[in-house]
């Protein structure tokens, strides 16, 4: 029999205010996901796992590589543009299960290619999803990815997404959580060469006991490199989001600028969130920026639409999606994102965002 591996603790700083000691591993049997892919036959190529992904950044991870599980690979030839959107679902159809699926993407020197990955369960579905996904940008090539979280409420996720940009490419990273039980991503994104840029935008909102857990790192290991990040989350009822990223200027990325801002939104009471940015700056001549806030809607703004005549709830609705307007601008006209705002307004009636 396999012993079940060591699982890290909340003790150690990037699991800290995280839920991980709630999680029985033992109590998953190995299984697999349904998926459907549109667009991924052209581009399929061959396994190519480790490709940014060099050390395993947890156990977890370590999980991901040693699973059985076909990964899925994708691979944009040079100077190929990929004009319709690559999209991936993965349904989790029964409880119990542990599941690690790999998404690898490689795109060659200016290429480009957008690729969306959904995961989906119903409401009572008790699974944990472990998915690991690789990106690397060749010279002058973007790269646009969207995770979708449209799990079930008993259903985790653990997740891990690592991007390596080459010179003046762009890698676009975006992720969407209004689903699951508790759900982390954990994202490292390194600029390797002059001139790469990278982006990671985040919207989230839980309610109920669900909690949204992000880590972030920025790398920039070369000069001239340029990355920003906007994350915004909202949490209601009993509902707890962390945040903690990390800045890191290598000390050979002179000239190079770096943008961080987390802002969140507490609805009720209840609802609790934690928002940690930090810097590591090894070298001057940089440009480095990082905000934070957590706090209750605005009143003034609740104020003046009441005294508009409208009703409390409503004008609640409205503020929070205004606060959402931001993130929503940035993301790319793809399948199950042109309808977030719809998905947003019906978790803030309480209908659920599925």
């Amino acid at each position: 029999m396999t012993p079940t591996p060591v699982l890290p603790s909340a003790e150690e700083e990037i699991w800290r205010y995280s839920r991980i000691g709630e999680l029985d591993l033992s109590s998953y049997a190995v299984g697999s996901l349904r998926t459907e892919t549109i667009g991924v036959d052209a581009l399929q190529g061959d396994d190519r796992s480790g490709l940014v992904m060099v050390d395993d950044a947890d156990v977890f991870a370590r999980l991901n590589r040693e699973s059985t599980s076909t990964p899925v690979t994708i691979v944009i030839p040079r100077g190929q543009v990929v004009g319709d959107v690559v999209e991936i679902v993965h349904h989790v159809d029964q409880s119990g299960i542990v599941a690690y699926p790999r998404l690898v993407i490689d795109a060659g020197e200016n290429s480009e290619v957008t690729v969306v990955e959904k995961f989906v369960s119903a409401d009572g579905i008790a699974s944990l999803v472990c998915p690991v996904v690789e990106v690397r940008a060749a010279q002058a090539a973007r790269v646009t990815y969207v995770a979708i979280n449209a799990l079930g409420r008993d259903t985790w996720k653990i997740a891990h997404q690592q991007s390596l940009g080459m010179r003046d490419s762009t890698t676009r990273l975006f992720t969407i959580a209004l689903g699951g039980d508790y759900a982390r991503v954990q994202t490292t994104s390194t600029l390797a060469e002059q001139g790469a840029n990278s982006q990671q935008v985040a919207l989230y909102f839980a309610d109920g006991s669900q909690m949204n857990d992000f880590r972030t790192t920025q790398v920039h290991a070369a000069p001239r490199t340029h990355s920003d990040l906007l994350f915004k989350g909202a949490v209601r009822d009993d509902a707890r989001s962390v945040y903690t990223g990390l800045i890191h200027i290598k000390e050979n990325a002179k000239g190079s600028e770096a943008f961080q801002t987390n802002r969140n939104l507490t609805l009720s009471e209840g609802a609790w969130a934690e928002s940690v940015p930090n810097l590591n700056i090894e070298t001057n001549d940089v440009k480095c920026s990082h905000a934070s806030t957590v706090g209750p809607i605005d009143e003034d703004q609740r104020f003046y639409l009441e005294s508009r005549g409208i009703q409390p709830s409503i004008a609640e609705r409205l503020v929070v999606l205004g606060f959402f307007n931001e993130v929503i601008d940035r993301l790319p006209s793809a399948a199950g994102v042109s309808d977030l705002r719809d998905a947003v307004s019906r978790k803030l009636l309480g209908n659920g965002a599925k």
